[in-house]
């Protein structure tokens, strides 16, 4: 690994203190449970109390990540930009960045802002921490990129069984947990696939039109990674193939649309998405859609464990739509994975609320937004 590498020095990820498992929606909504469970590739959704949001979120899972910085040497004061991926704002004008630096207490020499653009925020956020590394601007500083958000759809909505929520947070300096590769690989063009206008509590989606969009990033980035080598030996030198996860069927979607443009057999796709991209969305099916989160929480899945040198893809999609491919190798500190117990620790200590509680949760909701 180059000397002057730049990636994640310490990784955190924390999910709310409630969940749903969607059976219990189901039953509510009167649906067959393997709609749920086999036709989208869901499990629990993790919900939010009145007292959690995404500030609260956000700032849990700073602190486990700065501690853990701090506990090999990292020092807060080198903290000089504060960057927060979230497509759940709390207002208009004041970034989310605020909320989370006044529950902090970050304050000073610090570059502190909200990166919007549906749920391939977060990834844009971390992309600008790793290029303000590697112009030499930041000097001997870090960089504390959040991803958070909260997944909620009207009641009855189809995206309704997709619902999550989740954090992630990346200290960006020395790559002790993993190298970001300075070349990335985008792809962006302009659609209302989902959108939430202002004033809206909750998003509209064009479902089929978000699948095209989706699987045509898909296509469009891994083409660009590939170029004109053999695409099962490029990808078949990474460990894992990580996807922005709104659903787990919209990523195997998409892994699909890869075998067909490459001219793969059905069956070669198949061992692909068994082998390289189902076990690293083990979390996500445990939290539902955590939009910015989503993708990061995947990664963070597909490191754990990894030896040093091992290489991992992440592919990030927000709706609107962009999407970027990115490259990590993990680093000394990937083995370990300490944040693994971050995982542990909060499915030990959320609740698993019934359809009763749920119906009682947005029904409050519903009462605090008027």
């Amino acid at each position: 690994m180059s000397q002057n590498a730049v990636g994640i020095a310490s990784l955190a990820l924390h999910l709310p203190p409630l969940a749903l498992a969607v059976e219990e929606l189901a039953t509510l909504r009167g649906a067959e449970p393997a709609k749920y469970t086999l036709g989208l590739g869901c499990k629990t959704m993790a919900l939010c109390p009145p007292n959690h949001g995404v500030v609260e979120m956000a700032a849990t899972v700073a602190e486990r990540a700065l501690a853990r910085w701090e506990a090999d040497g990292g020092d807060r004061d080198r903290i000089a930009l504060l960057g927060v991926g979230t497509e759940s704002a709390l207002d208009m004008s004041r970034p989310l960045s605020a909320f989370v630096a006044d529950a902090l207490d970050l304050r000073g020499a610090l570059r502190s802002y909200e990166v919007k653009h549906a749920c391939y925020g977060g990834t844009l956020a971390l992309r600008q921490a790793v290029e303000w590394r590697l112009s030499g601007a930041a000097q001997d500083k870090v960089a504390l990129v959040l991803a958070v958000d909260q997944a909620l759809y009207a009641e009855e909505d189809p995206g309704e069984p997709t619902q999550g929520a989740g954090a992630v947070a990346m200290v960006v300096g020395e790559p002790t947990v993993a190298a970001i590769a300075p070349i990335s690989h985008p792809w962006s063009e302009p659609a209302f696939d989902f959108w939430r206008p202002v004033g809206e509590a909750f998003p509209r989606v064009q479902g089929q039109l978000s699948l095209d969009c989706y699987k045509r990033a898909v296509e469009q980035c891994f083409r660009g990674l590939v170029g004109d080598r053999d695409a099962a030996a490029v990808l078949g030198a990474f460990h894992a193939l990580c996807f922005h996860v709104p659903f787990p069927k919209m990523v195997k979607k998409g892994v699909f649309q890869l075998g067909e443009a490459f001219g793969w057999s059905e069956a070669d796709t198949a061992a692909l998405y068994r082998d390289k991209v189902e076990p690293t969305m083990e979390w996500n099916q445990l939290c539902g859609n955590a939009y910015t989160a989503s993708l990061w929480i995947a990664v963070a899945r597909a490191l754990a464990g990894l030896a040093a040198g091992e290489r991992i893809a992440a592919f990030s999609y927000g709706s609107g739509f962009g999407a970027e491919l990115l490259t990590l190798t993990a680093g000394p500190g990937a083995a370990a994975a300490p944040w693994r117990a971050d995982i542990e620790a909060d499915l030990a200590a959320r609740r698993l609320i019934t359809s009763d509680d749920y119906t009682a949760l947005r029904a409050a909701e519903s009462v605090a937004a008027e």
